[in-house]
């Protein structure tokens, strides 16, 4: 659906742009966007190239095993269902250690493993997603992070002056929207409990 409908924004775009004699505009347009998003694709792939490398490192160090080892507490309050050695709770983990540091394209393989993980132990039928699928969707939706990295490079690519300036604020954002993630979560679970 989206398809048809950003073709038919660049027809009547193109045809408006046709008799009010702005075509060449247009054209000009199209290809300074085009090289801008090259320069921008170069630029995210070498900041992702950086950062899943790093992310590797410290998985081979043994500092992931660790953080997840800390984050246990915490897996065992928002998943309560999940047994405690379960394949899951270590991509979960995984996934919000990657997104904690703003490792979104380190995140998401974490991420879909979790979710084939937690469809292994759900007690839902086929095609209805568990409770404890909702909660990570949410929680990785909210994405709490430390170091807004996408952000960062964005800015760096379009000009700011002081492109880490988005740390402070990006931090608080993610903090309250991860609260209110588990805020909601849980009492999404508590009402699901009463009504069964």
């Amino acid at each position: 659906m989206l398809n048809y409908l950003w073709g038919f924004m660049i027809i009547i775009g193109t045809i408006f742009a046709a008799f009010t004699g702005n075509l060449p505009s247009v054209t000009e347009a199209a290809l300074d966007s085009a090289k801008e998003a090259v320069m921008l694709c170069i630029t995210m792939i070498g900041v992702m190239s950086f950062w899943v490398g790093l992310m590797k490192i410290a998985e081979r160090a043994g500092l992931i095993e660790g953080a997840s080892k800390k984050l246990e507490p915490l897996l065992t309050f928002l998943f309560p269902s999940i047994p405690k050695d379960h394949k899951a709770r270590e991509y979960i983990s995984t996934n919000m250690i990657a997104n904690f540091f703003g490792l979104g394209w380190a995140a998401t393989p974490a991420g879909l493993s979790a979710m084939q993980e937690l469809k292994k132990v759900s007690r839902q039928k086929e095609g209805v997603a568990s409770r404890e699928m909702c909660t990570f969707l949410v929680l990785n939706i909210s994405s709490l992070q430390l170091i807004p990295v996408n952000m960062i490079a964005y800015r760096s690519q379009y000009g700011s002056a002081n492109p880490s300036m988005i740390t402070g604020p990006a931090m608080l954002a993610t903090a309250i929207s991860t609260l209110v993630a588990v805020i909601f979560c849980k009492l999404a679970c508590m009402g699901r409990e009463e009504r069964l």
